[in-house]
């Protein structure tokens, strides 16, 4: 852990432990305890409440709705998309993207033989949908990133997202990053999850932080909203439906 608390009132330039992480086996233990914790933390919901607000645009869309998760880590969240069309008996055509080769083939090993997502290994900067793609959605993935790389992913998914994109991230503040602090450890979460929970807290964003962002990225208007979901997130929502 930090040595000492970082001031909430500034995103902490501090590194975290993931990006180090070379073996394997460490990588995977990581990863399915960082699912454990959005599972605990109902880090889905804001996804769901997202994807319902869309639904009777997507009706409208021809099948199958093509979806990318960028920066797709364990894959729980792009498996419950799957999970949301299958409930509704419409057809999608699911993509889950990360820059690390380890971590799309254990996304794959946790995912169901039945499922028809497709994992890729690249970066999104460098990538170009082989067909176009209606929603973008990336999660616990912006906070690794600078003001001017978000700003370029901003774009990147304005461009791509024919139907909209959301950011499913952290808050910053004193309260999640010291409850997150005591309760991975409580619950004996891997070390580098519990050193970097608090980590991520501390690299995210204030609502102040993301409508500046979007600005200097030329987004806005009324299909734009930034949204807090407790406990502890705080999600960037891109509708362009009707």
């Amino acid at each position: 852990m930090a040595p000492n608390p970082p001031d909430f009132h500034e995103r902490a330039q501090l590194s975290e432990l993931l990006e180090e992480l070379s073996d394997r086996d460490e990588l995977r233990s990581y990863l399915r305890d960082l699912a454990r914790t959005n599972r605990w933390t109902l880090a889905h919901r804001p996804l769901r409440h997202w994807l319902d607000s869309l639904k009777d645009g997507l009706a409208k869309l021809d099948e199958p709705i093509r979806v990318l998760d960028v920066g797709c880590g364990y894959g729980d969240g792009l498996r419950e998309i799957e999970r949301w069309f299958e409930s509704r008996g419409v057809k999608a055509a699911l993509t889950g993207l990360d820059l690390s080769p380890y971590t799309t083939e254990i996304a794959a090993e946790a995912t169901p033989a039945t499922s028809r997502i497709e994992w890729v290994n690249a970066d999104v900067f460098d990538y170009t949908p082989p067909k176009p793609v209606h929603l973008v959605v990336s999660s616990l993935f912006t906070h690794h990133l600078s003001e001017g790389e978000i700003v370029r992913f901003l774009r990147w998914m304005e461009r791509h997202a024919r139907a909209g994109w959301l950011i499913n991230d952290l808050s910053r503040g004193a309260i999640s990053y010291h409850a997150f602090r005591i309760g991975s450890k409580l619950a004996r979460l891997h070390p580098s999850v519990q050193h970097d929970g608090a980590i991520s807290i501390a690299r995210s964003f204030v609502p102040e932080d993301w409508h500046r962002m979007c600005r200097t990225a030329a987004i806005g208007g009324g299909s734009l909203r930034v949204r807090p979901f407790k406990p502890g997130r705080l999600c960037v929502e891109r509708r362009k439906l009707q």
